[in-house]
């Protein structure tokens, strides 16, 4: 029998976003829009990290698409939690 704690057990999936959400946590990291082209938006951050956030209406962000950005700024699933 489990005897539950009350504690939250994070999921270890990437959470699926809508890209609006996912701006917010690249702003909350230090990463500001540079420019957008058509329905890309290009951020970058002060150290030169960049990255591309696709803006389509009706879509939003895949776990896989979400985990090539937050490899190509370069932080954890864990550090981008704290920012959601």
């Amino acid at each position: 029998m489990l005897i539950s704690s009350g504690a939250t057990i994070m999921s270890s999936r990437l959470p699926i976003l809508k890209p609006r959400g996912l701006i917010r946590a690249l702003n909350l990291l230090g990463f500001y829009k540079t420019r957008q082209n058509g329905s890309h938006a290009f951020f970058k951050h002060a150290d030169g990290r960049t990255t591309t956030v696709p803006i389509h209406a009706g879509k939003d962000i895949d776990r896989g698409l979400l985990k090539g950005i937050l490899d190509e700024i370069g932080i954890t699933k864990e550090e981008f939690e704290k920012y959601l």
